[in-house]
């Protein structure tokens, strides 16, 4: 039931965006649908209670997320059908980084009704401030935990022609910016941190320098984004800057990997250089 004077949304799943630090980025229309809803579906019920509590809602709860058992989703979908749900996450816009799509498409699939209210989004709000080409751009969320299997996933997407978007956490920023740096070469890139918030920054500068500023700095704390720019069209790489990123690639991954990685990062063909790359391996 909705709040006495204010008019019942139709059946149906919101996909409401949530502030990601600034509760001043709540969209009226975003508040209005909390305070209304029939339902919340949230991540976390304790950090959802907080926004509902500044928006003035006391409209039940229900935590859905990657650890739930199936018949949570399927209970959201059943209530959808003949009421409103609002999904949230626990901050920005639900589906970006998290597996909120799925419940998304079987609602369609079933002929559930999905709604928009659109709003805040880290990804976004680092790119429009980060000073990188905005034209194209490819948001790959976290990169793999695995060293070989983050190396292997950076390489793949050395050459995309837009800027990368990544989110990143303070423990791993610097191995993630080490193995950026070795990988994709001398490009700009950016770090966005405390987006919104009262100590929000972004650092600018090339891989290299981004990786040596936090190689020896305690990590950071807070939300963080790592952008990093579109390869360069330019000459092409000299032999011994080719034979060299080889040889570091080598130190981590096997032959035909490291050929894969290296030719990604200097638009070059693989077949190229999967002989040097066997010659090189054969003399360590």
């Amino acid at each position: 039931m909705s709040e006495p004077g204010v008019r019942a949304l139709n059946p149906g799943l919101y996909i409401v965006a949530t502030p990601i630090g600034n509760l001043g980025d709540l969209s009226p229309r975003a508040a209005g649908i909390l305070r209304t809803a029939d339902l919340i579906v949230c991540e976390d019920t304790r950090v959802t209670a907080k926004l509902l509590r500044h928006v003035g809602s006391t409209r039940p709860m229900l935590a859905c997320h990657d650890h739930s058992p199936p018949e949570v989703g399927d209970e959201v979908l059943a209530r959808a059908a003949s009421a409103a749900v609002a999904l949230v996450s626990d901050a920005g816009t639900p589906l970006v980084s998290d597996p909120g799509y799925r419940l998304v498409a079987e609602a369609r699939r079933r002929g559930v009704p999905v709604t928009t209210a659109p709003g805040p989004c880290a990804a976004i709000a680092a790119l429009s401030i980060a000073g990188l080409p905005a034209d194209r751009f490819f948001f790959a969320g976290f990169l793999p935990t695995r060293a070989r299997a983050r190396d292997h996933a950076i390489a793949a997407l050395a050459p995309v022609p837009g800027t990368l978007v990544f989110h990143e956490t303070g423990p791993r920023l610097a191995a993630t910016l080490a193995a950026l740096a070795r990988i994709l070469g001398p490009r700009e890139a950016a770090i966005a941190r405390e987006l919104t918030k009262l100590h929000e920054e972004v650092a600018s500068g090339t891989l290299e320098e981004l990786a040596a500023r936090h190689a020896a700095r305690p990590p950071p704390k807070g939300e963080i984004v790592v952008l990093v720019a579109p390869p360069r069209d330019g000459p092409r790489a000299s032999r011994e800057t080719i034979e060299a990123a080889l040889t570091h690639a080598l130190q981590t991954m096997p032959p035909g990997k490291a050929a894969a990685s290296v030719a990604a990062a200097f638009g070059l063909p693989r077949g190229e250089l999967y002989a040097r790359a066997l010659d090189l391996a054969r003399r360590r």
